[in-house]
């Protein structure tokens, strides 16, 4: 949830992910993604989307529901087995926005969304998940270990095993916690 001076930035390509899966607040249950208008300003303020393009119901159904598979896929990024039921979710959106490979300047492979509006844009951040897994930055991207939070973060730590998006509020809450637990049992 919080940066620190001298944190180096969210991959580009992942921004947009991380910026999605947070549109929700689990902890407020405050919901920032509660219509069509709403979604729009998202995609507009992560560029990708014109504040000219229709967005309906059934795209804010479509980014809800990639939201929550993204979320899930995320915990296996920190060691939970992969939900079989948020790979098809993602699936199944991914075979409904189609991408498609273009060459750049350099002639470099480019992969990216191959329609406009509300389900190119969506496509543009399953792109972003690709790109990222082949540079090996996709693993970084976790969702918060604590069951009431579910924030996603980037794992800036040498050697990928942050667990909670921030050690002063949900990883100091879970030790104390586990502290306290054992205190009790004797442990």
């Amino acid at each position: 949830m919080e940066t620190t001076a001298g944190e180096e930035a969210v991959p580009r390509e992942l921004a947009a992910v991380q910026a999605l899966v947070n549109t929700i607040d689990l902890e407020d249950n405050d919901d920032q993604l509660d219509s069509p208008e709403a979604l729009r300003r998202f995609l507009t303020g992560q560029g990708l989307l014109e504040a000219s393009q229709p967005v309906g119901q059934a795209d804010l159904g479509l980014a809800l529901e990639l939201r929550e598979a993204l979320r899930a896929m995320l915990r296996c990024n920190h060691g939970e087995p992969l939900d079989p039921a948020a790979l098809e979710v993602v699936n199944r959106a991914a075979a409904g926005i189609p991408l498609r490979v273009a060459f750049d300047d350099q002639g470099h492979p480019v992969l990216g969304p191959a329609s406009a509006g509300c389900r190119g844009a969506l496509a543009a951040l399953l792109a972003g998940v690709a790109k990222a897994s082949a540079q090996g930055t996709w693993e970084r991207l976790k969702v918060c270990s604590a069951d009431s939070c579910q924030w996603a973060f980037y794992d800036r730590s040498k050697n990928r095993s942050g667990r909670w998006c921030s050690m002063r509020t949900c990883g100091n809450r879970t030790k104390t916690r586990t502290y306290r637990s054992r205190r009790r049992t004797g442990s």
